[in-house]
């Protein structure tokens, strides 16, 4: 309390600065319980299942006030291989929830579930504090997510793997749900006067493709599956070209993931089959959201990879600061949301910043 001396109104002064107290009190308290509200996670799943920057490891980078938490270390492992700006956009999300809980974040990858598993194993010898990984190829990394367990590291699944996170002992898994998504094409395309869809698959054995095929074709029984080496986008669009000569009642072709749509849509342009063959997709970037606006292709599937990387880090972060389970006990879904030329301008932004 402050007291002015030989002043006549020191009463009221005083009664003054105590109402400013209690208005204060009030503030603080206000403004605490804002902070308290939005500091949790915010929970909002397999994808296309090639790409990204090459594998390597690193330490995350970003900006802003970090966590005052002591700094962990948590591998990112994926079935990324070059070519696909998906996992660009899903490594960005899981640095800047790195940058923001003081969090290591040590990302590698490889397409093929051996090497993965390889990859598993030395992150436990590297004794990180939390696992994110992909379940494209669940049976592959089952039995070395078993040993995280075992040693005592928390696990969280990603992307792929909705079917089979609680198997291998993650805690929860970031994602969509595949067949869900899959079945949300169908009855867009249905809506569209589609009847026989191909859909384009760029790497067999992935589950979660496998998954989103079959959504589909739950809703539209001609569609067919379509095998190509997504490592080689002249092999794409040769054998997409072909596939669409030889059937000449396909009225839709479907992308898993944004790269490989928009070979597609070049295959189907070349052909001049523009008007007669739809073309819809999985997941975004900056280029697919312009040849939605452009009317190139219909639609798309968004499951946004940016969350899934950042929630995937910062559940394995509160998981370490407090032994927080994030989901409790259930899938956080990040998708299916589907983008059309009514909702692409709005998207587009958040593309180009790479984070949609």
């Amino acid at each position: 309390m402050i007291y002015i001396a030989d002043d006549p109104d020191t009463s009221l002064r005083t009664a003054d600065l105590k109402s400013k107290e209690i208005m204060v009190a009030k503030f603080s308290w206000r403004k605490a319980a804002i902070v308290a509200a939005v500091v949790p996670l915010v929970a909002l799943s397999a994808c296309s299942s090639q790409g990204g920057k090459p594998a390597d490891s690193g330490a995350a980078a970003g900006a802003g006030q970090v966590a005052s938490t002591p700094r962990i270390k948590i591998a990112l492992i994926t079935h990324a291989a070059p070519g696909d700006t998906f996992w660009d956009i899903l490594r960005k999300g899981a640095e800047e929830a790195a940058a923001k809980d003081n969090v290591e974040l040590l990302y590698t990858s490889d397409p093929e579930g051996g090497r993965q598993a390889q990859l598993i194993q030395q992150a436990i010898d590297q004794k990180v504090d939390g696992i994110a990984v992909t379940l494209a190829k669940p049976d592959a990394l089952k039995d070395v997510l078993k040993k995280a367990t075992a040693a005592g590291i928390p696990v969280v699944s990603l992307n792929s793997g909705a079917d089979v996170w609680k198997s291998v002992g993650a805690f929860t898994h970031f994602g969509s749900d595949e067949n869900l998504a899959g079945a949300a094409v169908g009855d867009k395309l249905t809506t569209l006067g589609a009847k026989h869809p191909i859909c384009v698959i760029m790497e067999q054995g992935n589950v979660a493709l496998d998954s989103r095929c079959a959504g589909v074709k739950s809703k539209i029984p001609a569609t067919e599956n379509l095998f190509v080496q997504g490592t080689d986008m002249t092999q794409v669009s040769s054998t997409v070209t072909a596939k669409l000569q030889a059937t000449p009642d396909a009225d839709a072709i479907i992308g898993l993931g944004a790269p490989f749509t928009l070979t597609i849509d070049k295959a189907v342009e070349s052909l001049n089959l523009q008007s007669k063959v739809k073309v819809a997709s999985f997941d975004m970037n900056g280029e697919l959201a312009q040849a939605i606006i452009d009317g190139k292709v219909a639609f798309t599937v968004d499951q946004q990879p940016w969350l899934q990387g950042y929630g995937s880090v910062d559940a394995l972060w509160q998981a370490k600061r407090g032994g927080i389970h994030v989901g409790g006990g259930l899938p956080v879904l990040t998708g299916p949301s589907i983008i059309d030329k009514t909702t692409a301008s709005d998207v587009l932004k958040f593309a180009k910043e790479g984070i949609r």
